[in-house]
This record gives structure tokens, sequence and C-alpha cells, in this order.
């Protein structure tokens, strides 16, 4: 099992991500997955919840790439180690695109039930990223 979370894993952070391919979300997060930490203590339920940071991040990032650097498996959960350089282009994020680029590093613990991400815990500076792209 661990290794088939690994593969749903990397294709996620590919394909989602790297290539933002939206019908992927909805084939690798169940209908009920729960996605903490994104959009501060906002909770993310299902794919449709997701879709909208999705869409909000990546158009402001339209050049965003993500690096996974470990994964941990252990049973059903899965940490993930990974690090998005991208510019800020877009006006997704509320405020207007900055020009400028940026780094995030972060984690994810994901829970895999049935083939699909079920539960996400995701850990990064977002106000830090913020706060850097709002400065002069």
């Amino acid at each position: 099992m661990s290794e088939s979370n690994k593969q749903l894993v990397r294709r996620w952070f590919e394909e989602v991500w790297n290539q933002r391919r939206e019908a992927t979300i909805d084939e690798l997060l169940s209908p009920e997955c729960r996605v903490y930490g994104l959009s501060g203590d906002e909770l993310m339920v299902g794919p449709e919840g997701f879709k909208i940071f999705h869409r909000s991040f990546c158009s402001a990032f339209p050049d965003l790439k993500i690096v996974v650097h470990d994964m941990i498996t252990e049973g059903d959960k899965i940490a993930i180690r990974w690090e998005a350089t991208m510019t800020h282009l877009g006006d997704g994020l509320g405020f207007p695109a900055s020009g400028k680029k940026a780094n995030l590093d972060g984690t994810t613990i994901a829970v895999i039930k049935n083939g699909r991400i079920d539960e996400g815990w995701n850990h990064m500076d977002m106000g830090g990223l913020f706060a850097e792209l709002r400065t002069p």
C-alpha cells in the first residue's frame, strides 16, 4: 500500500499543481475529503471546495512548480516535504500582482482511503509569503 500511496501523491503534485489539471482533483480527492491549512483556519471539503483555492492560487502563480523532496508512509498516512517556486503574476490572492519570484517550503500529511486522498493537513508560511509579496 505504501508504494501505491506514494504514486498517488506524486501524481497529485505533478498533475494538480504542476500541470494544473483540475480533472485530477475530482479523480484523486474523495467527495468527503477535508483539507486543512491552505487558507488560514478555513476548512475545505471535497473537490469543489478545494478547487476554489486551487484556481485562485494558480491564477496568482501561473508558473508554479512544486518539487517533492521526501515522502514517508505509515499505514494509510503519508507525509510529504515539498518546495514550490513561482512568480506572482496574477491577482488571484486578492491583491495586485507584484511580479516577484517566491519560494515556499511546506509539508503535507495526507490520509489515503480507497485510492483517494481523504484528509490533508498542510503546513507552510502563507502569511510570510503574502507579506513578502506585498512589500515594495
